[in-house]
């Protein structure tokens, strides 16, 4: 399933690249305090990566990685999670995330739901093997893919259909 876009690549010496990455971190601060209101909510949901998919599809790399980057920073500043302890994985996968992104959109150029399967794979697998060698442990890498799946699924459809919402703007 494909949808045309408009898909955009700000750069960091335009405004817009500041005002849209600060709403995405904004989305990602809120996202992740609603979820953390179910128990295991975080490490479930994933919620602290969904914004900045949809920051670096829908508008590239420059603001996605502002929001990769500042989003867990803020949020660890702000509620103390992420902890200190995940917090450099955290901004490695979300940069991930962040190039994954804006890779396929400059490369599809349309919203695709196997697009973005591919984003989400390929950040969660690239960032897993990072986490594994940063970590020492195989099981403690693999969590996202033990107890985020919904998290995972979330962001392909979810993300899919943010996307597809926004398709024209």
């Amino acid at each position: 399933m494909e949808t045309s876009a408009k898909l955009y690549s700000l750069k960091y010496s335009n405004v817009k690249t500041y005002l849209f990455a600060l709403l995405f971190v904004a989305g990602n601060i809120a996202l992740p305090q609603l979820c953390h209101l179910v128990p295991y909510g975080g490490p479930t949901l994933l919620p602290i990566y969904f914004f900045t998919l949809i920051a670096a599809y829908k508008y590239g790399f420059f603001v996605g990685l502002l929001t990769a980057i500042f989003s867990p920073i803020l949020n660890h500043l702000l509620f103390a999670m992420p902890s200190e302890a995940v917090l450099p994985i955290l901004l490695i996968k979300s940069t991930l995330l962040a190039g994954a992104s804006a890779l396929a959109a400059r490369t599809m150029k349309s919203v695709s739901l196997l697009g973005i399967l591919g984003v989400v794979l390929s950040y969660q697998i690239i960032g897993t093997a990072f986490e594994w060698v940063l970590d020492g442990s195989f099981y403690v890498a693999v969590q996202d893919f033990r107890i985020g799946i919904p998290g995972m699924l979330i962001q392909w459809f979810g993300g899919y259909a943010l996307l597809k919402a926004i398709a024209k703007l």
